[in-house]
């Protein structure tokens, strides 16, 4: 197995994130080919042999789908408000962490911390 780039993983990363909010927006092969692309990690030629299709017809399928998943992000901005999301529950529990002498109010911040990472 070669080392993925960390631009390479970073690109793998994003799109799986943005097919977790958006992939239902994709066509049944769009899903399925991004799966085996970025999610299982398979070559372009060995999901072309899978389906006895050219590996040009799986990149423009891979491609359209990544077009697609980053103008619903563009539009909806799902990813970014998770991550905003996840940044400001980070925020909170650093807060908790850092109250000294209020051990109630402490606990109660980190609950609802993670109360609503639960949601």
């Amino acid at each position: 197995m070669t080392a993925i780039e960390p631009d390479a993983l970073t690109k793998t990363n994003r799109i799986n994130m943005l097919f977790d909010f958006y992939g239902l927006l994709l066509t049944e092969k769009q899903r399925t080919f991004l799966k085996y692309y970025f999610h299982d990690d398979y070559s372009l030629g060995e999901i072309a042999e899978e389906f006895e299709i050219s590996r040009q017809a799986i990149y423009e399928h891979i491609k359209r789908a990544e077009s697609v998943l980053e103008s619903c992000e563009s539009k909806l901005h799902l990813l970014q408000k998770h991550e905003a999301g996840k940044e400001w529950l980070s925020r909170l529990e650093a807060c908790a962490d850092g109250l000294s002498g209020m051990d109630d109010l402490a606990d109660e911040l980190r609950r609802i911390a993670q109360g609503i990472r639960d949601m």
